[in-house]
Order: structure tokens, then sequence, then C-alpha cells
């Protein structure tokens, strides 16, 4: 059965190794370099303090300038950054790590994520194994994984005892893993939605739009809200101010039974917009 959450206020949502981490983020996959420290300090002005990027998005130095320019204290954001899918060995992550360290001028990170597994390489156990060494020394405060199917979770934690707080991986009403979510309550891996609006396609669905139209909301809002009272983490990624903001404006309303259902049906098997998990072996 799926959980559900009613919020009225973006509550954090407990991890499985203590720490807590903000329902709703902003991402900056595509965001250019040269504007994400501007973009970034939009989204810390709208609310947002869950801030995700990665080594592969080339922009980790403009949230860093973020975190020192926002006006708000370290303690009150949670940074995010995933390792390169090039970097599983021991000694390239503990180096690429250091480089994400520096970029984002900062001495811990809140959670740091393998980004694939890239199961063809054969190294994301070694990968994980050295996040646990860094969790460990005190850099990383959580640790966990994106893009990781069910094989994959099972190969790290049977291999290392330890099991990841988060799992980021495509899901949106078009796309809905709800085969492999079960799996995910059952260890208490929280799951974070990237690709929340199905990279923007939803944004013309007529079902979405009459859902958003009852409830005097932007399609894109709705689609966010469904995503936090289906008990996910989300990170939408805008680089516009006002739907930044707008985007974070999704906790003065609820989606009832009906719209919950109706949003059900939009599931497809054939909904997935980016790689599959199982085959991806490009490098960054």
């Amino acid at each position: 059965m799926t959980e559900q959450m009613t919020l009225t206020k973006p509550e954090q949502i407990a991890l499985n190794d203590g720490s807590a981490i903000p329902p709703l983020g902003l991402g900056v996959w595509q965001v250019d370099p040269a504007i994400t420290a501007k973009v970034v300090n939009w989204g810390i002005q709208a609310g947002y303090r869950l801030i995700d990027t990665a080594e592969g998005y080339g922009n980790e130095e403009g949230v860093g300038q973020a975190i020192r320019t926002a006006g708000v204290p370290r303690g009150e954001l949670f940074i995010t950054s995933k390792l390169r899918n090039g970097a599983h060995q021991r000694d390239a992550a503990l180096k690429a790590f250091d480089e994400t360290m520096s970029k984002l001028g900062i001495k811990q990170i809140d959670l740091f994520l393998i980004h694939w597994p890239v199961p063809s390489q054969g190294k994301y156990v070694e990968a994980w194994q050295t996040l646990v060494e860094l969790r460990q020394d005190g850099r990383i405060k959580s640790i966990g994984v994106s893009n990781f199917n069910q094989d994959h979770l099972e190969r790290i934690i049977g291999e290392t005892g330890v099991t990841p707080v988060v799992n980021q991986i495509e899901l949106h009403p078009r796309f809905q893993q709800r085969g492999i979510r079960e799996f995910h309550s059952k260890h208490n891996i929280r799951i974070e939605s990237w690709s929340p609006l199905g990279s923007g396609r939803l944004l013309s669905d007529p079902a979405l739009a009459g859902i958003a139209a009852k409830h005097r909301k932007s399609v894109a809002q709705t689609i966010i809200r469904w995503h936090l009272q289906e008990g996910l983490i989300v990170i939408p990624k805008s680089v516009h101010q006002d739907r930044i903001a707008a985007n974070f404006d999704v906790f003065d309303f609820e989606l009832d039974a009906a719209d919950l259902e109706l949003i059900r049906g939009l599931d497809s098997r054939d909904g997935r917009t980016g790689a599959n998990p199982a085959t991806a072996a490009f490098l960054f």
C-alpha cells in the first residue's frame, strides 16, 4: 500500500540514520554554471532548504557561492551532491569527493550519492564502501544512491551491511515505479524523485490540467503536491524566479482521493524519459 502524507508545511522527513531531509528541494541539473548561484539564491529566498547538485552537472561552484551569499545559516541548508560515474574506484572517488567539497566550500556535506551504478563497470560496491568510509570519517552526514535498481541495492546492502538513506530515481505520474517502492519501504530507504514533472511532458496532460483547475493551482504545483502526498522527496528544477517560487507554493492545498486515483491511472510501463539503470554505461 502506498504511503501517503498530508502536509500543511514542509516538515522534515526522517532518514534511516537518524538524520532528516526537507521533502521539497531545488534541483540544478542542466542549470548553466554561470547562473547557478543566482538560481539557487532565488530558491533559498523562496523557502527551499534542500539543494541538489552533482559532480557531473559542472555547477557545484555556483551552489557553493549561493551557500556563502544567501544569508541563511549553513545549518539550515541541506546540500546534496553525487559521485561521478567515472570515479567508482576508491582512490578516484576520494579525489572526486575532495574536489566536490572544495567547490562547495563546506566542511561536511549533508548527503552524498552514487550517481549511477553503471553495472557493466562492476565497481559500484567499491564506490559504496568508499562513501561508508567518508561517512565514518565525518565528512558526509548521510550516504545514499541514485538510479539503483533493486538488485543493485540488494548487492550493496548484502556486501557492506549498510543501507542507503535515499535512492534518487526517475519518478513521475507517467512512471510511478510502484514495483520497486515496496522494497524501499521495507528497507526504510526514502525515494527522491528526479524528473518529477516528466521532463516537462506532463505539463500539457489534460487529466492533470483538470485536477489543477479544480484546486486553482498550476499543473506543475499539482504534480509536486502529488509527490509529497505519496511520501516522496521531490526536486523540481527551473531557472525562472517566478516558477521556482511557484513550485514551492504547494503546502496550502491537498489532493483528494479522486485526484489520487486519477493520477494513479496515468502510470505507464513505457513512461521512462531517462536512461535505464540496468544498461546505462556512460561515464563522466
